[in-house]
């Protein structure tokens, strides 16, 4: 098997440069899902306390076999528990549901841009985890330029990732590059376009895209093994998501073969700039907010 290619963080910390999601996977289907995937080979899981499926990935890791240390756990914060105390809290309800004492990677699910306050209160909160020997390294999720640089006014600690929607149609190349001028991760989430992408942007699937099609016909591949790779190839994280065994595997088999700087290129070109995800600006416990359940 050819060797997985692993992120260096910017605090030192490693993870693999392919993980696996659950996002809207429902509760019963998670530790299935979870345990395809590490016996695939994955060896880092991304749930979120919104996802509602803490608890099943924490189970699904601890009956796997595979050494808790060797298994890569990311979670986020729902801005219903933004602020300080409430972050803090927020950590135990999800370090509880996973069964863990100490979270790899714990980031801001999304900016609260109305009160920004409460969102720079949460990552002091990270922070004071990441202080604590609690979390291991600490980020956030769908942070445009303008958020970004507002917290990095005032955070004493560098977000490690950013994850963020990337995909061929979307590649958000300003937040990227941000990232990169900083030293902050960016991290695909929906890496091979979404089923909300494809049913809110007018745009076909990404897996129907001719040019992507006529790459994966070249190397004998599917188009979203092409989508992964161009991931990999442009050195961010991505996280794929599937409930089907085979899927799940096919999405990690992405190691054994390289794009070519015109086949890089050609993806790139893609880029439609239109969103599939909400607007990070329409963010409001208003619209957004719901209680996350003790553990």
């Amino acid at each position: 098997m050819p060797a997985i290619p692993h992120l260096t963080l910017n605090n030192g910390v490693e993870l693999s440069a392919i993980g696996f999601g659950v996002f809207q996977t429902p509760p019963d289907e998670t530790r299935s899902a979870v345990d395809a995937a590490l016996k695939a080979g994955y060896r880092h899981i991304d749930t979120a306390a919104a996802y509602g499926n803490e608890r099943e990935v924490g189970e699904a890791i601890a009956r796997s076999g595979v050494d808790r240390s060797a298994v890569f756990i990311e979670t986020k914060i729902w801005i219903s528990d933004y602020g300080y105390a409430e972050t803090l809290h927020g950590f135990e309800k999800s370090a509880k549901k996973l069964g863990v004492d100490q979270i790899d990677l714990l980031i801001l699910h999304q900016a609260l841009p109305s009160e920004f306050g409460r969102t720079l209160a949460a990552y002091r909160a990270l922070e004071t985890l990441l202080a604590d020997g609690k979390v291991r390294a600490i980020g956030v999720s769908n942070f445009m330029v303008e958020h970004l640089t507002a917290l990095l006014e005032k955070a004493t600690v560098v977000p490690a990732v950013n994850q963020i929607e990337v995909h061929p149609y979307f590649a958000q190349r300003d937040v990227q590059a941000f990232g990169v001028r900083h030293g902050i991760l960016a991290q695909a989430w929906a890496p091979i376009g979404g089923i909300t992408f494809y049913r809110d942007s007018g745009h076909r699937s990404t897996l129907e895209d001719p040019v992507i099609g006529e790459i994966a016909t070249a190397h004998g591949k599917s188009p979203a093994q092409v989508m992964l790779r161009w991931h990999v190839q442009q050195g961010r994280s991505a996280i794929p998501k599937s409930t089907k065994p085979a899927r799940i595997a096919e999405n990690f088999d992405v190691f054994d073969f390289e794009l070519t700087a015109e086949q890089l290129a050609a993806i790139d070109a893609l880029d439609t700039g239109k969103r599939g995800g909400p607007e990070p600006e329409a963010i409001a416990l208003e619209t957004f907010g719901r209680p996350i359940p003790e553990a």
